[in-house]
Order: C-alpha cells, then structure tokens, then sequence
C-alpha cells in the first residue's frame, strides 16, 4: 500500500509527488501522458527564462522519481473505498493508497465517476471542476485535488504552487502536525 497516489503528472501532480516523496511517504505517480502543459510554450514561470511544456513535465517527474516516487504510465479509470483506504483502478491494474490526490487538468470524468463532487468551472474553457475546499480536500474522505482539475488557474506556475500547497496539506495529515520543507544552503 501506497501513503499517497498522485493522478496526473503535469505541474500539479507532478509538484505534489516531489513533496510527498521527498517527505519520506511512499509515492505513486500516475500518467495517461494528456498533461495540457505538453502543448505549451512557458515564458512566466519564476526561476526559468523559458522552457517548453513537454521538457517542464519530464524535469518534474524525474525530480519526483529522484525523491523515490514511482511512476506508472498507465490512465486511472475509477477510485473506490478499500479498507482503510482508497483503491485506484488503472487501464493497467489497480493500486492502493491511504491518500489519493488528484491533478488531472482538464479531466474530471474520473471523479465524477468515483463519486466525488463537481462544480462549474470558472477559468476559460473549463467547464467543470472538482467541488474542493481550500486544503484540496472533496467530499470523499482521503481523495484531495489540486490544480486546474481544482479550479486553480491553469499557468504552469499556478498549478505547480497548488500541487506543493495539497501534498503539504496531506503530509500534515498523515504526519499529525504540520510539515514544512525548507532546505538551507549547505556551508
């Protein structure tokens, strides 16, 4: 069993499995490869100069993989109540988690699917969003979103901060106090 399975690994997802993993929880990531980010040319992203789409979401799943977390490439059909957590069901096989976040971008046919709520979306073109309080938290205890599949902005830089700001909201849960990852400049 998984502490956490991000779905997605666009910024969002892709940030939200470098935080868990680099906190030490056993991290799934899971990508369909249809991360909207592959088609962009990304000229106001903080730290960069400029970077394409396809290389900014290869550079965060090697990063997440760096820290420990493992990637499947496969698409999630269904989440679904499993014991003490939740199982996600993938084209390839299915997988078990205490926590699932979900980073899907412009797809949220998964969580309407699992049960969880939706709401009109608010950003142009996105039509539907998951129904997720400021933490990230849905209605279906133990799944979380961030990012555009959350309502957020759909800039790489939005996206990214939302997936941290989710995966430190869950490593807080699963901790019992709240976490903070700051790493110093070494002497």
């Amino acid at each position: 069993m998984f502490d956490i399975i991000v779905i997605g690994a666009g910024p969002a997802g892709g940030s939200a499995a470098l935080f868990t993993a680099k906190a030490g929880k056993k991290t799934l990531l899971i990508d369909s490869d249809q991360s909207i980010t592959k088609k962009a040319w990304i000229q106001n992203h903080y730290g960069l100069d400029v970077i394409n789409g396809p290389d900014l979401v290869e550079i965060g799943k090697r990063q997440a993989q760096k820290f420990g977390a493992e990637l499947v490439l496969t698409k999630a059909v269904a989440i679904e109540k499993s014991g003490d957590g939740l199982r996600v069901e993938t084209e390839s096989g299915s997988y078990e988690a205490k926590h699932v976040i979900l980073a899907t971008g412009l797809f949220n046919d998964l969580a309407e699917k699992s049960g969880i709520t939706t709401k009109p979306g608010t950003e142009p073109r996105i039509k539907t969003v998951v129904d997720a309080d400021a933490s990230g938290k849905t209605n279906v205890e133990g799944v979380w979103a961030a990012g555009t599949c959350a309502g957020v902005s759909v800039h790489t830089i939005i996206t990214a901060g939302d997936g941290a700001k989710v995966a430190i909201n869950v490593i807080s849960e699963l901790n019992g106090e709240r976490y903070v990852d700051h790493d110093v400049l070494k002497a």
